[in-house]
Order: structure tokens, then sequence, then C-alpha cells
């Protein structure tokens, strides 16, 4: 049996009927948890909409009755007694049905957003809860597109279509009902007349669920593209990538309206269809009421209380058809939205943390081995001892692994085998809160959050001063450029006046990392973005901070290797050379060329 646990991968539509099958259940599943602490709340609309249809459902035999018995009443014995009495009572049934279903709106309404905060909360939750294999493999792109529009076609279906739904198929229950009690002959013919009408139906159903399901797919494609282009519009500048990008956007755009025309014709074919099954149950209700009346069989108000019912049967039909027009649309949506709920973090939690309370920051690979996903295997049987307080250096070329090790000292993923403890502690089994304590990494990317200069600074440290803020800042050099700002420290860097540097970016990254105060730091590049003053500010604070601190530092320029006490050079996810920086400089090895290499190009 094929298991469909997310959506991982790559946005289908091409999914086979088991895949189908677990999708499908694995959205009711979603569903059904959103609505049950609902249930009280569900009962009440569930009433209120039970009663407004019965209501609404007595106006035609209220007519048949007053033809009947009360205009008789009125021209053989001027009695308007009954006339009164079907007036009144179809007043307050019109009444007190308008005022029910008013109510039902309401509480449907609140039953609506309450249903829309939870799904929307659970979604940013669990995406941040989600390892970063998950967020390197699933673009912003689509997340967004889970977030935005899928999230806006559900709670279109909630705000209009259920209601639509629901209340359709009770008023057409109600209708048949009442119809048969008036003239079983009348509500035999409607009977009947079902059998093509739930063909139609269920034909809509089938085809619409592959048409919406592509569609949901393509407006996914829609607004990835948009978000990439957008993120990386300076890379598109950079290679007059425009006109590609518009060519690519129109295909998909094209896509997306070809996908949209096949709905748009599906439902004109369904339409067309409805309203013919209903004029052949309506002319034959005339047909053989009108012979019955002819002979007396049948009462006139009776016939037109008939006539009427058949015609309010398949007045809602047409709300039900919009309703399925909007539920696959919803359907797709919501099987995104729960694909992405049942991901599972491939780095969980540990079941029994164990807490260290102080660590110390030796770090230990004991025969760790590790590939990406179904990749190449990235480090083959890799052992390392880093001592607490010391600095490492790691250098090679690109690929060689040097990343991958620090994402797995900061525990972004977990090994395939073998285990990286600190201070002994498998990281697996370390508590998240000690872990991210302890352990601090500083990438190139240095991303700043909406807020103040200070409040980027205090991000692993919220409750800290103005001073030891201040302090941090001072000790990464990043201090001269922040008092520059237009409101210093409260400078809101995503405002005008607030932009900084890319290099004024990573300094700010560095005084947060600071203020945390780590027991071990990973440097991965993180001086990539820093000019060469910038740089040397960056040595000096480096060689304070990083006493009596475990740090591991990767950097292409082998500037900042000086302060290592150790360097390591790594090629295919081994360690081909370890020793003291000078030592290695002194020798012939491969960090010896590259040292001479480098120095060659400053001359």
């Amino acid at each position: 049996m094929t298991t469909v646990t997310g959506t991982g991968g790559e946005d289908r539509s091409d999914y086979t009927p088991d895949e189908s099958r677990q999708i499908r259940r694995r959205s009711l599943r979603l569903l059904g948890s959103l609505v049950r602490p609902l249930r009280r709340q569900l009962a009440l609309a569930a009433v209120v909409l039970v009663v407004s249809t019965a209501l609404r459902v007595l106006g035609p035999a209220l007519i048949a009755y007053g033809i009947d018995n009360a205009l008789p009443a009125v021209i053989d014995r001027m009695d308007w007694m009954p006339t009164v009495g079907v007036f009144a009572v179809y007043l307050v049934s019109a009444v007190g049905g308008a005022a029910l279903i008013g109510w039902y709106v309401v509480v449907a309404a609140r039953l609506t957003q309450a249903i829309m905060i939870d799904l929307r909360t659970r979604i940013f939750r669990h995406t941040q809860r989600l390892s970063l294999e998950f967020h390197e493999s699933y673009t912003s792109g689509r997340i967004i597109s889970r977030q935005t529009s899928d999230l806006d076609t559900i709670r279109e279906l909630l705000d209009g279509g259920l209601n639509e739904l629901v209340s359709g198929v009770l008023y057409g229950g109600f209708t048949l009902i009442a119809l048969i009690l008036l003239d079983w002959h009348s509500g035999a013919i409607l009977v009947v007349m079902g059998i093509p009408l739930m063909l139609l139906m269920r034909w809509f159903y089938r085809r619409s669920q592959l048409v919406y399901r592509e569609s949901r797919v393509v407006s996914a494609k829609v607004i990835v593209h948009f978000v990439e282009t957008m993120t990386g519009i300076r890379a598109v500048k950079a290679f007059r990538k425009e006109k590609r990008n518009d060519d690519e956007f129109g295909d998909l755009s094209g896509q997306y309206r070809a996908v949209n025309m096949r709905s748009i014709r599906l439902f004109g074919t369904f339409e067309p269809g409805l309203m013919a099954i209903s004029a052949v149950t309506l002319a034959g209700v005339l047909l053989w009421g009108g012979l019955r009346a002819a002979d007396g069989a049948l009462e006139v108000g009776v016939l037109l209380a008939a006539v009427l019912y058949v015609r309010n049967f398949f007045s809602p039909l047409q709300e039900v058809a919009m309703f399925l027009n909007s539920y696959q649309s919803a359907a797709a949506a919501l099987e995104k939205v729960s694909g992405v709920l049942e991901e599972e973090p491939s780095v969980p939690d540990p079941q029994r943390p164990v807490d260290l309370r102080s660590a110390r920051g030796a770090i230990r690979f004991e025969d760790v081995e590790f590939g990406y996903g179904e990749g190449r295997v990235v480090l083959p049987d890799f052992s390392l001892d880093v001592p607490a307080g010391q600095t490492i250096a790691l250098v090679g070329t690109t690929g060689a692994g040097k990343t991958t090790l620090a994402k797995l000292v900061s525990r972004f993923y977990d090994p395939t085998a073998g285990r990286v403890t600190l201070d002994g502690v498998d990281l697996r089994d370390l508590h998240p809160k000690d872990l991210r304590r302890a352990i601090v990494m500083v990438t190139q990317e240095a991303y700043l959050f909406s807020g103040t200069v200070a409040d980027n600074i205090a991000l692993g440290k919220p409750d800290a001063t103005f001073d030891e803020i201040r302090a941090a800042a001072r000790a990464v050099g990043a201090e001269p450029f922040i008092e520059a700002l237009p409101d210093g420290y409260d400078t809101d860097v995503n405002k005008r006046g607030g932009r900084v540097s890319a290099g004024q970016r990573q300094l700010i990254s560095f005084a947060r990392a600071f203020l945390a105060d780590p027991a071990v730091l990973i440097l991965d590049e993180a001086t990539a973005s820093l000019d060469i003053p910038s740089e040397r500010l960056i040595q000096e604070a480096l060689q304070t901070l990083l006493s009596d601190r475990t740090a591991l530092i990767i950097a292409h320029r082998l500037s900042t290797v000086a302060i290592a006490d150790r360097v390591l050079v790594m090629e295919h996810g081994r360690i081909i050379e370890d020793d003291a920086p000078a030592a290695l400089i002194a020798g012939a090895g491969r960090f010896a060329k590259l040292h001479a290499a480098w120095q060659a190009s400053l001359v």
C-alpha cells in the first residue's frame, strides 16, 4: 500500500486511487480535529437551521389549504376565520424563519472564524516546529500559498458554500417529505426524476474533483514563481532575466486560465442539465396533476402546492452546485494544508530530555555517517574530538562537508549513523532549550527581523538590559554605525533611514550571538559580507570572545583562520590535515598551498 504522509515533495495532481483515498482520510481527520472543540456551537447552529427550514417549507402547504378550504369558506359562508388563520400562520412562519436564518448566519460566521484562526495558528506553529530539512526542500512560495490562498479558499467555503449545502439539502429533504405527505403521486414523480439528477451530480462531482485539484497545483506554482522572482529581484536585474521571467509567468498564467476555463465549461454543462431535469419533472407533475384535477381526484390548491414544491426542490440545487464548485477547490486546498500538517520533524524533540545546566562545550563526533535524503553520503564514518574551549577552523573546497558538520553540531540534522555529543551527552537527548542556549550558529545570511536594532541584537536573550545590548554591540565593533543611524539603537531596520548594509547586518548578527553567550559558537562563513576594516574589528572582537569558549569557524578567508588553535582541512567528508595553523603553514600539505596562494593574492 502506498503511504502519503505529507507534501514535502512537489505538488501533484496525478494521485493514484489509493493515494486519493488516503489524502481524503487525512483531510477529514484534520477537519474533524478542527470541528471537535466546537460541537456545542455546531449543535446550536443545526437546531436553528432545522427549525428555520421547516418554517420555510410550510408556505406551499398553507397556500393549498387557503385555496381549497379557506377560500370556499369565505365564498360559501362568508367565514373569514380560516383565511385569517392561514394568513397569521403564514406571516409567523415567514418572519420566524427569516429571523432564525439571520441568527444562523451569525452563529455560522462565529464557527467559521473559530475554525480559521485555529487552522491558521496550527500551520504557523507547525511549520516553525518542522526541521531545517523541510524548509530547505519546501519553497517559501509554497508555504505562503498554504497560509494565504489555500486558507482563503477554505474560508470562502465555510463562509458561504457550506451554509448553501446544508440549507439546500435540508430544504430539499423537507420539501420532498412535504410533497409526499400532500400528494404522493407528485412525490413519486420527483423521486423517479431523482435518478438522472443523482447521476448528473455524481458526474459533476467526479470531474470537478480532478479539475480543482489541478487548479490548486497550478495556483501554487504561480505564487511560487512570483515570490521567488520578487525575493531574488537583485539576481533578476543583474542577469537581465526579466524577459525569461515574463515568458515563464505568462506560461503559468496561461495554464491557470486553461484549468479555470475547464472548470467553467464543466459547470456550464451541469447547470443546463439541472435545468432540463427540473423542467421535465415540473411538466410531469403538471400533466399528471392536471389530468387528476380534471377528474376531480385532485384539488387545485394541492396541484398548485405540488408545483411550488417541485420548483422549490430544484431551486436550492443551484446553491448545492455552487457549493460543489467551491467545495472541490477548498478540498484541494485542504489536501495541501493537511499535507503540511502531517509532516513530522526529521529532528524530533527527545521524549525524555536530559537537562544540561552548565555546558562546558566539549564536542565529539563518534563514527558519524550522514547524507542528505537519498543523496550521496557527505560524511562517511566521521570521528572528531573538540575539547572544551578550543577554536577549530574548518577549511576545504566547496562540498567538502564543512557546513554539514556545523549543521550536525547545531542539530539542524541528525546523523544517519553514530552520534554527536556535547559534554558527553548525545545531542538527540538534550532538552531543546539547553541545546539552543549552549550552541549558537552565525551564518553568512544575516537576517534581521522587523523591529529596532536593539530588538534584533536581543533576539537570543529577550530579557537583556540596554547596557548588555550596548556592550555586545561595542564588543563586535557595531556601536559606531548603530549610533550613526537616525534613532540609534531604536532605529527600525526595515523603515526608510534605517536600512543597513550587508556588512552591518552581519555585525548585528555577531552582536546577537555574543549577547546569547553560548558555550559553543559556530561561524559559517560569517565574515564573508564584511569589508576589510570591519573584518579587522571582528578579528579583534573574536580573540576576546572566543577565549575559554568552543568555536567552529568555517571560512574561505584564511585571515580568519589565524586566530584558531587548530585547523582541519576537509575533503570529501574526511579530515586530511589536522594541526595548529603555524605547523600546517610550515608544511607542504594542502593548507600550506592554500595559504601560499592567499598570500600571493594580497600582493
